[in-house]
């Protein structure tokens, strides 16, 4: 049975990627500090480690085919977080001979992103969390070139659903669901590109799978649904079973409470995402794996209401354990 380190299991994507290759029959080692290990699904093996402890998170890896790297570090902690969590992450590969698979974002094109990203496209580190980012996957590139270290990155969106809160969707989009509201932090015929989060995860193992077909640094993309603000209201609409009142993100308001407050003023700064268009072009990922894991939008909202609680009716996290595993 092949093994997965998860780090980062109690978040976003490890918890969606960890559900994914426990559905898929690996054996996942779910990596999470303090008592966040206590929050990871059922099946997963859990390890508390603290990935800025570099010896702790080798120890932890111990034994893994596949390491996926799912830290998230506070947003406004990245200039000082970023590298060190990744370069624990490598020498954890090189101790185990892992294979490496990170989820990528557009941050990398700066503000040249645009429709039909390919993985050749030139980045641009005009933008800090940008900078970042490619500063980190260049590290894990050198290392497949000079130590042999295998590394996939697979490109996404915003993500959205899944069982943890914390996206755009809960915490803007559909936050007031309940009134009857839907809000767009952009204009509304921008097209914007969101990942599903157990698509992208469903995406993961596969790729894990066919690892040793990839060159030794892959980098790769998932389209996900690349949409406008009026087609992510429609499905919506259509998700809820009801019309929902339209409302703009207040970004003036946002830049004032950003002055107080370091993550929503890191969030501004990335608001250039909402004004441009983009979308990224998933022809290699589709030659490698067949059709990409992809859920109708509507469906996918409508899993992901459910899931979070942001409708009327219990959230799959309320429900008796054995229904919501």
């Amino acid at each position: 049975m092949a093994t997965v380190a998860i780090l980062g299991a109690a978040g976003h994507i490890g918890d969606a990627a960890a559900r994914a290759f426990l559905a898929s029959g690996w054996r996942v080692k779910g990596v999470a500090r303090g008592a966040r290990v206590a929050t990871l699904a059922r099946g997963v093996e859990p390890v508390e480690a603290d990935a800025f402890d570099r010896e702790a998170l080798v120890a932890a890896c111990r034994g893994a085919d596949v390491i996926v790297h799912a830290l998230n570090p506070a947003y406004d902690k990245w200039s000082g977080t970023v590298l060190p969590l990744a370069q624990n992450v490598l020498a954890a590969a090189e101790a185990t001979g892992a294979t490496v698979m990170i989820p990528g974002n557009v941050y990398n094109y700066g503000t040249t992103v645009g429709p039909d990203m390919k993985e050749g496209d030139p980045f641009n580190g005009d933008i800090e969390k940008g900078r970042l980012r490619i500063e980190m996957e260049g590290l894990f590139e050198r290392a497949a070139r000079e130590s042999g270290v295998r590394t996939v990155v697979i490109r996404a969106g915003d993500f959205f659903g899944g069982r943890r809160a914390g996206t755009w969707l809960d915490l803007m989009i559909l936050k007031n669901l309940k009134k009857d509201r839907f809000a767009w932090p952009g204009p509304w015929r921008t097209m914007h590109a969101f990942a599903y989060l157990p698509d992208l995860a469903e995406t993961f193992v596969r790729l894990a799978e066919r690892r040793e077909e990839l060159e030794p640094f892959a980098s790769l993309h998932f389209r996900g649904h690349a949409v406008t603000g009026e087609e992510m209201h429609a499905a919506a609409e259509k998700a809820a079973g009801r019309p929902l009142k339209r409302a703009d993100v207040p970004w003036m308001l946002l830049r004032v409470a950003g002055l107080f407050n370091g993550v929503i003023r890191e969030v501004v700064k990335m608001s250039y995402l909402w004004r441009a268009q983009h979308s990224l072009d998933n022809a290699r990922l589709e030659t490698l794996i067949g059709p990409e894991p992809n859920r109708p939008l509507e469906v996918a909202l409508a899993e992901a209401i459910f899931d979070l609680g942001l409708d009327h009716g219990p959230a799959r996290g309320d429900l008796p354990m054995h229904a919501a595993a």
